[in-house]
């Protein structure tokens, strides 16, 4: 139902940078049709999301949340979302910063070209495994 009522998103082209230690791709741009499939993500599947255990939200406070990303936590159950969010495509795990340039190399030589333009064309459907690894369950195209 939600991908039926979402439409597609676009933004710029997407970039390699680091974000909190990991490699990512960042869109470029104006990201407010992303942030709107982001929102609007957090918002209706609210329902189905199992409240974060104590643990949880004491490993999230002691990464020093601001004010905002505590009310969200709770509203939400996890602190970077709605306005905090930040869309990105995770590529490698955290890296010590000595490595990170060596990595950036790597990782440019490996990418195709990236574009000036990022298409947003469907949500996923992902469980968690016992590895603690992600596993897609089902695409949905937004369509709405």
């Amino acid at each position: 139902d939600l991908a039926a009522r979402c439409s597609p998103a676009q933004s710029g082209g997407l970039t390699l940078t680091t974000l909190g230690g990991f490699l990512a791709l960042t869109p470029t741009g104006d990201l407010t049709a992303l942030e709107r499939v982001a929102s609007a993500c957090v918002r209706d599947l609210d329902p189905f999301r199992a409240p974060a255990s104590p643990d949880e939200l004491a490993r999230r406070r002691s990464a020093g949340l601001t004010t905002r990303q505590e009310a969200l936590m709770m509203e939400w159950g996890y602190p970077y979302v709605m306005e905090e969010f930040r869309f990105h495509l995770t590529l490698s795990g955290r890296l010590a910063q000595a490595d990170r340039t060596a990595w950036m190399k790597t990782a440019q030589t490996h990418l195709p070209p990236l574009g000036n333009r990022y298409d947003l064309g469907s949500i996923a459907l992902c469980g968690e495994r016992p590895d603690g690894r992600f596993e897609l369950i089902q695409r949905y195209t937004l369509t709405g």
